[in-house]
């Protein structure tokens, strides 16, 4: 029999969510283990890539409030580590002017007095050269929105977590977890005992709760990460100060369409439809559906002329869905030693430093310092019972 190793807390998943909650942990002086299934770093799950959009451009103020403390910790940590996370670019926000998900984007942040311009058709594209608006279509600005270079911060956030001392095992896969006062974790190489265990697997989370008796409604899909060449070089580029942008419907979907400045790859921008198909995590690209590629490319031949309209790239990605795409954020019902963060639905990234924080406080059992009410398991017995 293999020595049982023992943890303050084992934290099972090392992408954004669980390399920050081990972080958080390590903090506060808790003898942490990260455990991840495949050698890091990877691109396997939904934290991989070179950029991504931060905002705090939502129609719920609850993801408002909790981005103005995120941007301050994705602050501290760069001062932490030395190392630029963040590049402000603002984000472009356009959709039906009269649209209840415009209008409430727009009212939360003139009433949270976060820093934004609304544009109209006259001064658009002196603003905003390069792209065509929509008729009937409104648009803003958040100044303080830009991007965060992903795989560096996962990097860094893992980096200072063994700086403090924390474990990262990668390329041991979860074989078993049981319950109890100690919850005992079997990996591929070992076995584990902690006073309380994170599960923040993305598209593997209903995997690893089979073993704890708990199925979440979860629904993976399969992202495909669009770049698009331009016609000019530098047309759309981040040195220009072109914005990110976000879409909220438009005449080819009624489905959000976002993209970042050309940035990662020198002339290719990134534009991307903002959800997929189903798949299996462990045969992602088994799935072949490009139905998504095809409304991309018209989207694209309408609104960004400066663009060749086929992807020249396309990468893979996965999003972990709830039927609300509001996150989950709470202990396991049977289990309050076990702790779930899960269905971050394609928009989580950007909150790591705050999820991680609010995970490290449930495992700890102290009191979460956000709401936590809109992010239960509960919730998804009401919405069955009200579907019945």
């Amino acid at each position: 029999m293999s020595t049982v190793l023992e943890f303050d807390c084992v934290v099972i998943g090392a992408g954004v969510q669980g390399s920050f909650t081990a972080y958080q942990l390590a903090k506060q002086n808790r003898k942490t283990l990260l455990l991840e299934q495949f050698v890091l770093p990877h691109s396997r799950g939904s934290s991989h890539g070179q950029t991504r959009i931060i905002r705090k451009a939502y129609k719920e103020d609850f993801y408002v409030h909790m981005m103005e403390e995120s941007y301050k910790q994705w602050a501290q940590l760069e001062e932490e580590a030395g190392v630029k996370l963040y590049r402000q670019t603002g984000l472009l926000v356009m959709g039906p002017e009269k649209s209840e998900e415009y209008q409430l984007v727009k009212t939360k942040l003139q009433n949270n007095n976060i820093p934004v311009v609304i544009l109209n058709r006259d001064n658009f594209n002196q603003h905003i050269p390069g792209v065509h608006l929509s008729e009937g279509h409104g648009a803003m600005v958040e100044v303080t929105a830009g991007l965060l270079y992903a795989d560096r911060a996962l990097r860094t956030v893992q980096g200072q977590f063994q700086k403090l001392g924390g474990t990262i095992r990668d390329n041991e896969k979860v074989t078993d977890i049981k319950p109890g006062p100690l919850v005992t974790v079997s990996t591929s190489a070992g076995v584990y005992q902690a006073k309380s265990v994170v599960i923040t697997a993305g598209p593997w989370t209903n995997a690893l709760l089979a073993h704890t008796g708990l199925q979440l409604p979860l629904e993976v899909v399969k992202i495909n990460v669009c770049y698009w060449k331009e016609k000019v070089p530098g047309t759309y580029d981040v040195k220009r100060r072109f914005p990110s942008f976000i879409v909220t419907e438009c005449e080819e979907t009624k489905e959000h369409i976002y993209g970042l400045p050309a940035n990662e790859y020198p002339g290719l921008m990134k534009i991307c439809y903002h959800t997929g198909s189903p798949t299996d995590p462990d045969q992602r690209d088994r799935q072949t559906d490009r139905s998504d590629i095809d409304i991309l490319q018209r989207y694209v031949a309408r609104c960004f002329p400066g663009l060749i309209p086929e992807p020249a790239v396309v990468e893979s990605c996965m999003y972990t869905l709830t039927p609300d795409h509001l996150f989950v954020l709470d202990c396991h019902p049977s289990h309050n030693n076990i702790i779930i963060g899960a269905g971050f639905s394609g928009h989580g990234f950007k909150f790591g430093p705050v999820i991680g924080k609010l995970l490290s406080e449930l495992s700890l059992g102290e009191v979460p310092s956000h709401d936590l009410s809109p992010f239960t398991i509960g919730r998804f017995q009401a919405m069955s019972k009200s579907s019945l």
